[in-house]
C-alpha cells in the first residue's frame, strides 16, 4: 500500500478521544479523515493541527447513526478519491445521555444506541468491502469500561459499550482470513468533553493510579493496534483505566 493510499477514518473525530486518534495517526504517516456530525468550527481545528505539523487531514460530516447520510458520505468520498480506500477505521463516535433507567426516555435510550452501535454497523458494513478485498484492514472500536463492567445511571451507554465488544469478537473472526483485524480499546476515565461534567477529585479516588487518563494515552494504544507489530492481535478487549476494574 502506498503512502497516499494510507487512509484512516476516524468517525467523532473532531474532539477529545477521536481528536487525538486522527493527529496520533497523522504522525503516523496516515492521511487522516475526520468524520463529524455538528461541531465544524472543533473539526476545523483538528485539521489545522495536523496540517500544522505537515500531515495531512480532511473532513467527512454525516452522523453514523443514520444509514443514508453514511452511504452517500462515504461514496462521495471514494468518487473523489477512485485508487484509494480506507484501510483504517476507528469507531469512536459515541454520546451519553445518562440517567436511571427508571426515569429513562425512549429518545435517550435510542439515540445512545443508534449512535454507538448502530453507527458501528453502518460505516464498518460499508468500509469492510474494501479491507477484504485489498486484504488489509485494522478496524478499532472505542468501547469502554462501562461496557466491561456497567455503571450505574448508564444503563444505555453500558448497554451500546458492551454490544461493541460482542460485535468486535464477532467480526474478528469473519473477517481474519482477509488479513483484517478488529479490535476493541476500553477506555476508563479520560480527560474529554465526555466526562467534563463528573467529579473528577471524587472518581480519581476509585482509581489505583489516581488520575484520570489522557486522551493521548488512548491515541498511543490505538496507533500500536493499527500497526504491522499488531497483526496477529485480533478480537481483543483492550482495557485502558489506570487499574480501576
Amino acid at each position: 500500500m502506498e503512502e497516499k493510499e494510507r487512509y484512516a477514518l476516524v468517525t467523532g473525530g473532531s474532539r477529545g478521544i477521536g481528536r487525538a486518534v486522527a493527529v496520533r495517526l497523522a504522525q503516523d504517516g496516515y492521511s487522516v479523515i475526520i468524520n463529524y456530525t455538528a461541531d465544524e468550527p472543533a473539526a476545523l481545528q483538528a485539521q489545522e493541527v495536523i496540517r500544522n505539523a505537515g500531515g495531512t487531514a480532511e473532513l467527512l460530516r454525516f452522523d453514523v447513526s443514520c444509514p443514508e447520510q453514511t452511504e452517500k458520505a462515504v461514496a462521495d468520498w471514494h468518487e473523489k478519491h477512485p485508487q484509494a480506500y480506507i484501510a483504517v477505521l476507528v469507531n469512536n463516535a459515541g454520546i451519553r445521555r445518562d440517567n436511571l433507567m427508571v426515569f429513562m426516555p425512549d429518545a435517550d435510550w435510542h439515540k445512545v444506541l443508534d449512535t454507538t452501535l448502530n453507527g458501528f454497523f453502518h460505516i464498518t458494513r460499508n468500509l469492510l468491502k474494501n479491507m477484504m478485498t485489498r486484504r488489509f484492514g485494522r478496524i478499532v472500536n472505542i468501547s469502554s469500561l462501562s461496557g466491561l463492567k456497567g455503571m450505574p445511571g448508564q444503563v444505555n451507554y453500558s448497554a451500546a459499550k458492551a454490544a461493541l465488544i460482542g460485535a468486535t469478537k464477532a467480526l474478528a473472526q469473519e473477517v481474519a482470513p482477509r488479513k483484517v483485524t478488529v479490535n476493541a480499546v476500553a477506555p476508563g476515565f479520560i480527560k474529554s468533553d465526555m466526562t467534563r461534567d463528573l467529579d473528577e477529585s471524587a472518581l480519581k479516588k476509585l482509581i489505583p493510579a489516581g488520575r484520570f487518563g489522557q486522551a493521548e494515552e488512548v491515541a498511543e494504544l490505538v496507533s500500536f493496534l493499527v500497526s504491522d507489530k499488531a497483526a496477529y492481535i485480533t478480537g481483543e478487549t483492550i482495557s485502558i483505566n489506570g487499574g480501576l476494574y
